[in-house]
């Protein structure tokens, strides 16, 4: 059984700022907000959604099949992932763009501040989802608009059940649009920022929203997550990471462990666990990419 993965691959651009965000932010002075941000250390990682859930899945054994669009600059990151043993044969490669880079800063409370240039990744939509008997479990990620809409589609037509993972992508649909990923999707994840904005451009509340698909996570950072089914909710404690180094890639490392339970039949508590033990590791490492399961309570 193998998973696609629909979203980007990215090239993200690290920067630490020592200081606090809201110190060197005058909420009085946004309409003319013009500040810089001294940042003593900078590093270039592997990301992307799809890339990052797709490491994810197979830290822990899974079989992921990232589906993305990349640009000219991708070989390193393609010939990183054959040799982690993850499938690029949906990966379509463009000569006339650059692969989606993320710039991200974060501050000494784990706050972040992320600029993104889509490059590819907005071509994303010239890939379709295959009708392969092999592909019995999906996931949408953030990734180009149109994709992300014809993904949806394309995965019900296929009948293989999906996440619905809209991330920072969310504000892009209307109302409209995002309830009808909803009645396409079998389950749904979310933060709790992009909860509340799901609700309310939707009009339908967590508990509504659940009784449309099988279940519905809303991620809690280090206090774990709230589970959503047939609109009850159960929350799932969070796992404590041995030190907080850096949260990039932290809810994708959590989506590759929902994604890698489905896969075994797992219920949605059992995936969540996992979700909240793999995140933890993660966030004691830095880079989305780097960090080494090595099965600690797989099987608890």
């Amino acid at each position: 059984m193998a998973t696609l993965i629909c979203g980007s691959l990215a090239f993200d651009t690290i920067m630490d700022f020592e200081g606090r965000f809201a110190d060197q932010i005058l909420a009085e002075q946004l309409h003319i907000l013009n500040v810089s941000f001294l940042v003593p250390t900078l590093r270039r990682d592997f990301g992307g959604c799809a890339g990052n859930i797709a490491y994810a899945m197979k830290q822990l054994g899974g079989e992921p099949l990232p589906m993305a669009t990349v640009g000219t600059d991708a070989q390193g990151y393609l010939d990183r992932l054959r040799a982690l043993g993850i499938s690029t044969e949906f990966v379509r490669s463009l000569d006339d763009a650059y692969t989606a880079q993320a710039m991200i800063m974060t501050d000494r409370d784990n706050n972040q501040i992320t600029a993104f240039h889509p490059g590819a990744m907005s071509a994303a939509h010239l890939n379709a989802v295959p009708g392969r008997p092999d592909i019995r479990l999906g996931i949408i990620s953030p990734d180009g608009r149109e994709a992300m809409l014809q993904h949806a589609q394309q995965f019900h037509g296929a009948g293989i059940p999906f996440v619905f993972d809209p991330g920072q992508g969310l504000p892009m649909f209307s109302g409209e649009e995002l309830r009808h990923f909803v009645e396409l999707a079998s389950w749904i994840a979310v933060n709790d920022y992009e909860g509340r904005m799901l609700s309310e451009r939707t009009g339908w509340s967590l508990a509504e929203l659940s009784q449309r698909v099988r279940g519905l996570v809303v991620t809690l950072g280090a206090t774990g997550c709230d589970l959503w089914e047939q609109g009850q909710s159960t929350h799932v404690a969070g796992v404590q990471a041995a030190e907080v180094v850096d949260p990039t890639g932290c809810g994708d490392a959590w989506r590759g462990a929902l994604l890698y339970g489905l896969e075994q039949g797992w219920s949605l508590a059992r995936c969540a666990e996992l979700g909240n033990r793999l995140g933890a590791l993660k966030v004691a490492a830095r880079g989305p990419q780097n960090y080494v399961w090595r099965g600690d309570g797989l099987t608890a």
